[in-house]
């Protein structure tokens, strides 16, 4: 048993399911909550992007405020911070004597490595990182993570039969907070406005949660799971899931009593069947770790591509040719979401009608949406951009064809006012001169 333990909580921001909040709670005598809002988020970086924007800060906001709401109801209390975590951490550390940390895994290369700066400069405190944001424990995979399967195919294969563990149940009380938390300066709650359909927090995931289970819609999922707009043409998970508000597990969970009360088809195993795809990602970021920034990827295969700065801010602002793409970046700009059609649509687009470097596209879409999830959003661009996990060595979508097939009335882009920017891509031609247009337009 540990006196004094602290609890980092990330992208875990939820009690119930939470293993690794149940063994910090069961081990400690007393135990500090802390979520830091890394200052680092908020910088623009050398992509052009900066790690969080405002709708997404709103939603771990919410996340936050109830998640500090169910901790207060179970005897403990939530400490938020806007500073970078290793400094608040280590100040905890030396004020209050701790001598544990604990935090659910976290597979992103920025996090792992100031967990690891944290265990290099207090060796002589333990350290407990529990994987809580995937379905299956890294000793349920049937192979080691080195032969991770190098496409989702062997990895469906091998792994959709693992039997994966019911969510724990949470005790009324955790371990007592600290009477006194010194040395930090605490940040005021500021909670914003729900946005768009997407209210932020463990009390919001799981009403959604029961609400669309206890509807048809599960059953009608692979049939609606293209369209490109509508609130219940998809599960709507994602975010939850991303921030940890919702446990993978009591999704699974969920599903399977739904197939067992209801019906279950090919719509309701295509949901676990892309909750895997999740989980592919999750481990193939793990296995991987810096390359998933790489511009060749986890293939060492050079792209031949350039960074046209007109042509990426076009992109970004839907002011481009190409309608279908300038309506689903309206739509992200302004919600915070896209349909996952609509990401492989805009992807496609960068990389090869824009032929932009990918990792600046990743980077937006880690910036402005909701649901942004370290692995997921890399690994899919890597594989759209053909340096990832894709056989086909990438995926070019033709967009004329995209638009008549799930848009063929243009309906969605003229509800985002997608009409295509009637200038040409770039202002300047091969000699650098300005494009004019005719006195005429």
């Amino acid at each position: 048993m540990y006196k004094t333990g602290l609890y980092w909580f990330n992208h875990d921001l939820r009690v119930h399911d939470n293993t690794a909040l149940l063994e910090a709670s069961l081990n400690c005598e007393q135990l500090i909550c802390l979520f830091c809002f890394d200052s680092a988020w908020f910088k623009q970086t050398g992509l052009n992007a900066k790690p969080m924007g405002l709708i997404r800060r709103q939603f771990i906001e919410q996340c936050l405020h109830d998640l500090a709401k169910e901790l207060k109801n179970r005897g403990q209390r939530l400490i938020v911070m806007t500073t970078d975590p290793v400094s608040a951490i280590s100040v905890l550390i030396k004020n209050h004597e701790i001598d544990v940390v604990y935090r659910s895994h976290h597979v992103g290369v920025f996090e792992t490595r100031q967990w690891h700066h944290l265990r290099a400069d207090f060796p002589r405190i333990a350290f407990h990182s529990i994987w809580t944001h995937t379905l299956f424990r890294p000793e349920q995979l049937p192979f080691g993570l080195n032969h991770l399967p190098t496409t989702f195919t062997e990895f469906k294969q091998a792994c959709e039969t693992i039997a994966i563990d019911k969510p724990v149940a949470m005790p009324q009380q955790l371990a007592p907070p600290v009477d006194t938390v010194t040395g930090l300066k605490r940040t005021a709650e500021n909670v914003l406005d729900s946005h768009k359909g997407f209210n932020g927090g463990e009390k919001a995931a799981l009403q959604h949660l029961d609400d669309y289970f206890s509807s048809e819609l599960p059953q009608h999922y692979k049939t609606v799971r293209n369209e490109l707009d509508g609130w219940d043409n998809s599960t709507k998970m994602s975010a939850w899931l991303a921030s940890g508000a919702l446990s993978p597990r009591k999704l699974i969970d969920r599903l399977q009593r739904y197939e067992k009360d209801n019906v279950a088809n090919e719509s309701t195993y295509w949901i676990y069947y892309e909750l895997l795809w999740r989980e592919y990602f999750q481990w193939y970021a793990q296995r991987y770790q810096h390359k998933l920034f790489r511009p060749e990827g986890i293939n060492k295969q050079r792209v031949s591509c350039c960074f046209y700065p007109e042509r990426y801010q076009k992109w970004c602002h839907g002011n481009t040719p190409y309608p279908i793409v300038n309506a689903c970046m309206k739509q992200l700009n302004q919600t915070g979401y896209m349909s996952n059609r609509g990401r492989q649509i805009v992807a496609s687009c960068l990389v090869n009608e824009l032929q932009l470097d990918w990792r600046f596209g990743a980077a937006y879409f880690e910036q402005q949406l909701v649901d942004y999830d370290v692995a997921s959003n890399w690994g899919n661009w890597q594989y759209i951009a053909g340096v990832g996990a894709d056989p086909r060595g990438g995926r070019h979508f033709n967009l004329e064809k995209q638009t008549a097939t799930y848009d063929p009335e243009h309906h969605f882009i003229r509800q985002w006012h997608g009409e295509a920017n009637q200038y040409p891509l770039d202002s300047v031609d091969a000699a650098d001169w300005p494009i004019m247009p005719n006195k005429d337009e």
